[in-house]
């Protein structure tokens, strides 16, 4: 049986090359299709260069990955100056890509950035800021290996999609972002922090999940199940 292909979307941004000192280029960490391959599915790294249904084509799985900040214009809020690496043209593209894989019912999972557009894309709306920075510390405020070795607690609900796939009620997170989900819209919320901030959450609709932290990022054993879980998923839907 042909493997799930899954979709990732990428992050464009400028930067030094030896073609010049700020080269447009579409980055992505090798670790979200790294996670995908080890699951057991194919990834495929899609780009706003295509209209979202017709990146979606042929795909049995979406992820939408981490990136620079959503602009608060994409959710009608004005910007409050705190905003890092926004896009307004990636904000539409990807926000239009959710809305073709919620049509299709494409089984998707939004990370960190990913997570917040999922809200935008069900009617939320987001908090240019951080609940507590003593426990999510600003993006620059560690060191590199700090900041990827920081964990902090997070409770899920009980019965959640997300609490079956990690079999855990409460597990140790990462932190990169500096914003977060103040309004989920139609989005259930399954999962937060110690200072009430939203970690995440699920689709009533589809299946859709959002985590605000990064497993990618992470080697601790259960948060591969989250894209075993997306792979199975879209192995089923194919």
């Amino acid at each position: 049986m042909t493997a799930p292909r899954i979709a990732i979307t990428a992050w464009r941004r400028e930067l030094p090359t030896p073609l010049g000192e700020r080269t447009a280029l579409y980055a992505l960490d090798p670790a979200y299709a790294a996670g995908v391959a080890a699951a057991g599915g194919t990834p495929f790294l899609v780009t706003r260069d295509a209209p979202p249904e017709e990146a979606l084509a042929g795909m049995d799985g979406l992820i939408v990955s981490g990136g620079g900040d959503v602009a608060p214009a994409s959710y009608g809020a004005v910007d409050e100056g705190g905003c890092e690496d926004v896009d307004l043209e990636a904000d539409a593209w990807e926000l239009a890509l959710i809305g073709a894989a919620r049509r299709r019912r494409l089984p998707t999972l939004g990370i960190c950035r990913g997570m917040q557009l999922l809200a935008v894309a069900h009617g939320g709306t987001l908090a240019q800021g951080v609940a507590d920075p003593s426990l999510h510390p600003a993006m620059g405020a560690l060191q590199p290996a700090e900041s990827l070795a920081r964990r902090h607690p997070v409770a899920l609900d009980d019965g959640s999609t997300l609490a079956g796939v990690l079999a855990a009620a409460r597990l140790s997170v990462n932190t990169l972002h500096h914003q977060m989900v103040s309004d989920p819209g139609s989005l259930t919320v399954v999962g937060r922090a110690d200072d009430g901030t939203i970690e995440a959450v699920e689709a009533p609709d589809w299946p859709a999940l959002g985590v605000l932290w990064h497993p990618e990022k992470m080697h601790e054993p259960e948060q591969a199940r989250l894209f075993e879980h997306l792979v199975d998923r879209a192995r089923r839907a194919a």
